[in-house]
């Protein structure tokens, strides 16, 4: 099911994160069908374990599948644990400012999980960092790119891991070339003072870290049509007392509405079920 994640057609592909240990490709590639047709499932996988790194990439024929994915899988449980599902080119076309940088000298066994969680230190990663591969043998080529959502994060990765060591190797880190330019580098003030201007400049960047709806500015999706996967498999989709698809608990109701509940109604504080409508008024004779 594995493939180059260059060969993906990205606008049709989400990456599906905080995933457990148990869950397999096959079953990733089950619960993502009932979203669309599915042509292909990665998860990348640690080099001497062989177990995979708790998140994947879901490529579907069509675009429209994609989105709904996110619509309807997107903050579910699995196997106990709240998924994010998002579209894997989404956050690049909203924030991609030019803060790229070029990583040299790489080790052959760095690989994009461990580049991310090194320079994801610094600042909001815009997409999955980039090695360049051999195209026959998937060998790294010895560099790659990270593109960051800010200026500030960029340049403070240069200045902290320009000439460090990773994996016994120092690495070179600088602004990457522009493309189709004659060796202009990005990171220009040009492209700094545009970058002030960018509307999207402060959405949410967290792409693989601990998200939450706040962060995102709005509310969890409604629960998704029944799933076709049997709760037999184990996959653990229900939450609390039988929410089916593992969605959170409803916020609380308005301050007005809690004023008008008795004491015996508050909210319950597990399950997420919600609390009982206020009692009809006395009538007087």
């Amino acid at each position: 099911m594995s493939s180059a994640i260059e060969q993906r057609n990205q606008d049709a592909t989400v990456y599906v994160g905080n995933l457990d240990d148990r869950v397999t490709e096959e079953l990733l590639w089950e619960l993502m069908v009932q979203a669309g047709s599915v042509i292909n499932v990665h998860m990348p996988t640690d080099k001497i374990t062989t177990r995979h790194q708790n998140y994947g990439f879901v490529e579907f024929r069509t675009e429209e599948c994609a989105d709904y994915a996110v619509k309807i899988l997107n903050m579910i449980q699995l196997f106990g644990k709240v998924i994010r599902v998002k579209k894997a080119s989404q956050d690049r076309k909203n924030l991609d400012i030019g803060a790229n940088l070029f990583i040299g000298n790489l080790d052959h066994e760095v690989d994009e999980k461990l580049l991310y969680d090194t320079f994801s230190a610094f600042g909001g990663i815009i997409e999955t960092p980039k090695i360049m591969r051999d195209p026959d043998t998937k060998a790294s080529r010895g560099f790659g790119f990270i593109s960051f959502d800010s200026f500030e994060a960029a340049d403070l990765a240069i200045e902290c891991m320009h000439g460090q060591y990773l994996c016994n190797r120092q690495i070179v880190v600088q602004y990457a070339f522009k493309k189709d330019s004659k060796g202009e580098r990005h990171g220009s003030e040009a492209e700094r003072l545009l970058a002030q201007s960018n509307p999207n400049r402060l959405k949410p960047h967290t792409r693989f870290g601990g998200d939450s709806y706040a962060a995102y500015g709005m509310a969890p999706p409604p629960p998704p049509p029944a799933m076709g996967m049997g709760m037999g498999m184990g996959v653990g989709m229900g939450v609390g007392m039988g929410m089916g698809m593992g969605m959170p608990p409803p916020p609380p109701p308005p301050a007005a509405m809690m004023a008008m509940l008795p004491p015996q109604a508050a909210p319950m504080a597990m399950g997420g079920v919600p609390p009982p409508p206020p009692p009809p008024p006395a009538r007087y004779s």
